[in-house]
């Protein structure tokens, strides 16, 4: 047996004794994504309990160093561990943008000080970030920012504002990009992190036509920074924000990712509209659209796992995250439409206990944020159309 035999049998072994009976059902609502934080007091026991395992492991952020709060898994212990977890069915055991974003960019820009502070808490679900990048009049010229932060000796003065800031209401910390630098666009910026209890900080969410509100507006008024916290050099934070945002795409492609197997497309379609004298589902039209967003969804999650293995050998395509995203995107709006389709009028009802209190029809008007966030899809187009297949400019 070779030593990776040995680390998948000893992984399936572990996980199965380790992982709850209820993190292997399907996630169904925003109460079962466990984000960490400083209050966990709305965690399920077992929600902890696995969260605490996992990280003790270091499997919350298993490809990162052992130091950091990682578990040092090389690419292909980090693929087997992602394979047995779904083929039992584990949930992820933490949801973080400390994990899928300012993780990568500090293993990359930080320095020691900051990576020791920051990543194992990180690592641990002990802290949860936010955001801060787009502002009122900087949203796809995000390099346009006017957030400012005044050099004052020993720390930053910021004022300004940011929107569209995902979970800034219940976040910690925020990674805020603020100008420095007024003369120029993108060589002035600079990339900060701070506590979101600092005074002088505050939070309004924004209603969005689904009812729920993931997004707020934030304000900063002469919040203190200290200098310590400034990520990179001064006046370079573009760099680790376009780093960031690569890693943001990847993180929303997996949106795509939701295959239509038990329990999801094909089982509400068969609950909502009966099987047929064949045994099929009794719409022969949407039965075809279900099948073929199922080989569209699974040729995604092969080119996701590609594309993981290139990124973690160094080898991904700088704009590859770019395609990603648009494509897991309109991959998750696609299958929310089939959901709707399926429930035909009935999945409008938006508030009975039948309908989860309009699960169906909230969650498919979220999706139509996600040609925006992230970057629009339009921008994403260009990128791809540039960079991916190298086409003239207009």
């Amino acid at each position: 047996m070779s030593d990776l035999d040995t680390f998948r049998a000893e992984t399936r072994a572990w996980l199965e004794a380790n992982c709850p009976a209820s993190m292997r059902e399907p996630v169904r609502s925003e109460k079962d994504t466990v984000w960490g934080g400083r209050d966990q007091s709305a965690l399920t026991p077992d929600q902890k309990a696995w969260m605490d395992r996992m990280a003790a492991r270091g499997w919350t952020v298993p490809d990162w160093p052992r130091e950091y709060g990682g578990g040092g898994l090389s690419p292909a212990e980090s693929k087997i561990l992602r394979e047995e977890m779904r083929a039992l069915g584990c949930r992820n055991p933490l949801s973080s943008f400390g994990i899928s974003m300012l993780g990568p960019a500090l293993l990359k820009y930080g320095n020691e000080e900051q990576k020791l502070e920051h990543l194992p808490r990180i690592a641990r679900g002990e802290i949860r970030w936010c955001q801060g990048y787009s502002e009122p009049n900087a949203g796809s010229d995000l390099a346009a920012l006017a957030t400012s932060a005044e050099d004052m000796g020993d720390h930053f003065l910021v004022n300004g504002q940011k929107v569209w800031t995902s979970y800034a209401d219940k976040a910690d910390w925020i990674f805020c990009l603020v100008r420095t630098d007024k003369s120029v666009k993108q060589a002035g910026i600079s990339f900060l992190l701070f506590d979101m209890a600092s005074p002088g900080v505050s939070t309004r969410p924004i209603l969005l036509i689904s009812g729920y509100s993931p997004f707020c507006e934030t304000f900063f008024d002469d919040v203190k920074v200290p200098k310590e916290n400034l990520v990179g050099e001064l006046n370079k934070g573009w760099d680790v924000a376009k780093y960031l945002l690569g890693h943001e795409r990847e993180m929303i492609s997996g949106m795509g990712l939701g295959l239509s197997s038990g329990g999801t497309l094909i089982g509400n379609a068969v609950a909502r509209m009966g099987l047929g004298e064949d045994g099929r589902l009794a719409d022969p039209l949407l039965r075809g659209q279900i099948a073929l967003h199922e080989v569209r969804a699974r040729a995604f999650a092969a080119m996701s796992e590609r594309f993981l293995d290139e990124l973690k050998a160094g080898r991904a395509h700088p704009a590859q995250p770019s395609m990603m995203k648009y494509y897991g995107t309109e991959l998750n709006k696609a299958r929310h439409e089939l959901e709707m389709a399926a429930g035909g009028s009935d999945s409008l009802e938006w508030e009975s206990d039948a309908s989860n209190n309009g699960a169906a029809p909230r969650a498919w008007l979220r999706t139509k944020a996600n040609s925006i966030e992230g970057g629009t899809s339009e921008v994403q187009l260009n990128i791809i159309a540039k960079r991916i297949l190298e086409l003239p400019g207009a």
